[in-house]
């Protein structure tokens, strides 16, 4: 079944992970679950679903509609333009899979939603009633994106981790500076971190030293995000 499921994720274009070589077809399958559930493009929606819906204080006197727009807003920049900017360039064979398997093919991707990114974060800074925590979460985004694009020359760092490194960092900088108990969104934010993490081991080509820099890069991001606002 082991041997089955290696043949598999090669005909896709995934290599087997270097570093839990062997691992169950049951674990395996729930790593690549956790992979793609909490993949980077999702976790700013995520989060900002989060603030805009669960967050007790951050979008108070909002309107529906106005929540709306920001939820819109979210998953055209974070979302919707990243996943159809890779699409297009593997259409127009810039890239040799939309997995990202190379340092080479994450370079425009990088820059493209380095874009994107800048554009929302731009957006939102300057609009009179955005709160200041959407503001830092943008921004966090853009730097660790672009600490990314900078590792990427000698590395290739996971993306997953350093999206979990933001909602780590995030997570953290809300449950210091806010009031109310976050406790139980702390946990929960540091069980997902520490599944994807896993997953990326298990079930990616990702060396260990890859993915916890992607975690240091999320965290660093937030740390100057926060500064810089």
């Amino acid at each position: 079944m082991d041997t089955m499921l290696v043949d598999k994720e090669r005909e896709l274009g995934e290599p087997e992970s270097p570093v839990y070589q062997g691992t169950p077809a049951g674990v395996r399958a729930a790593a690549k679950f956790f992979s793609y559930v909490f993949h980077p493009v999702f976790i700013p929606l995520y989060i900002i679903l989060f603030l805009l819906f669960i967050h007790p204080g951050v979008f108070a006197g909002f309107s529906d509609w106005k929540k709306n727009m920001v939820l819109l807003q979210a998953t055209a920049m974070y979302a919707f333009f990243p996943l159809v900017t890779v699409l297009l360039l593997k259409a127009l064979n810039f890239i040799d899979s939309i997995y990202l398997k190379s340092q080479r093919d994450r370079i425009i991707p990088y820059v493209a939603c380095g874009i994107w990114y800048f554009w929302v974060w731009y957006v939102w800074k300057n609009l009179p009633d955005s709160p200041t925590e959407i503001v830092v979460l943008s921004l966090s985004i853009f730097l660790a994106s672009s600490i990314g694009l900078m590792a990427n020359i000698y590395m290739k760092i996971s993306m997953h981790t350093t999206a979990m490194g933001v909602m780590l960092g995030f997570m953290t900088w809300l449950g210091l500076t806010q009031w109310g108990s976050f406790g139980v969104y702390m946990a929960v934010a540091v069980l997902i971190a520490g599944l994807v993490c896993t997953s990326r081991l298990l079930v990616s080509d990702h060396s260990r030293r890859e993915v916890y820099a992607g975690l240091v890069a999320g965290l660093m991001g937030v740390l100057l995000g926060y500064i810089f606002t």
